[in-house]
């Protein structure tokens, strides 16, 4: 039991140190063995932050445009920006074919689709947060957690694109998609709670419940899509995976809320 636990802890360490720039826990030594399933408890945690630095703008006299910006450029600072290279790198490799899709990926240089695509994806999500405003904290981190729910689905589904990849193996200890998603699952019921006490009226708190399950259902789909059309996954198809399923969550509560 105590080896379950320690475990855990120095796979959560792992998971704090690879998926954002926070410095590394005290007292936990990090492994990087199963490191996934901490990945939407910690789009949670960035998302709550970055809403909080846009609340705080915002009431300290912070245009909502300005609030925005900051509030989608703290996204990038907190995550190192692994995520959107990982977007560019994928359209960079989709559009140069098949028979050059890896070595478009692996350039150090970003070609003109990947700039277009973060360029398009930013400007989404610019315009889903300008209209979000206010109801930021009950949207935002919940985009965060399906979108790297994605990665779990995506992990499970398909397999390496490179075999020789020296990068972190989720897949090699990957352990199912039964355990690996425990920990999201426990999330959910806390997100009702949430969702239950923060909405005022009955039709607000069915709306967010519905949404929730409709950004469950793009977790599912958006990896799918992404690994049929690439026949497989990578570090940097994972992070196009994340990005893309947060942005079409957050155009869709956008939309509807």
């Amino acid at each position: 039991m105590i080896i379950i636990k320690n475990n855990f802890l120095s796979n959560f360490a792992g998971a704090w140190i690879f998926y954002t720039i926070f410095p590394k826990l005290p007292f936990i030594n990090p492994k990087f063995k199963n490191i996934a399933q901490f990945a939407p408890f910690l789009g949670l945690i960035i998302g709550s932050l970055q809403s909080l630095i846009y609340l705080f703008l915002k009431n300290n006299s912070w245009s909502n445009q300005s609030s925005v910006c900051l509030c989608l450029v703290s996204g990038f600072l907190i995550t190192g920006g692994i995520h959107t290279d990982g977007l560019m790198d994928t359209f960079d490799g989709l559009y140069a074919g098949k028979r050059k899709m890896l070595n478009a990926m692996k350039d150090s240089r970003v070609g003109s689709f990947g700039v277009q695509a973060f360029f398009i994806v930013a400007l989404i999500q610019f315009s889903a947060l300008s209209r979000i405003n206010n109801n930021i904290f009950l949207v935002l981190p919940i985009c965060l957690f399906w979108s790297r729910f994605s990665n779990l689905i995506y992990i499970n589904e398909y397999k390496y694109l490179n075999k020789k990849t020296k990068s972190i193996s989720h897949k090699k200890h990957w352990r199912g998609i039964k355990k690996e998603s425990t920990l999201s699952f426990l999330m959910i019921p806390l997100i009702v709670i949430i969702y239950l006490i923060s909405t005022s009226t009955k039709i607000y708190f069915l709306k967010y419940m519905i949404l929730l399950i409709v950004g469950g259902f793009f977790s599912i789909i958006v990896p799918k899509i992404l690994g049929n059309k690439v026949g497989g996954f990578n570090g940097d198809t994972c992070g196009a995976s994340i990005v893309l399923t947060e942005t079409i969550i957050l155009f869709t509560y956008s939309i509807f809320l």
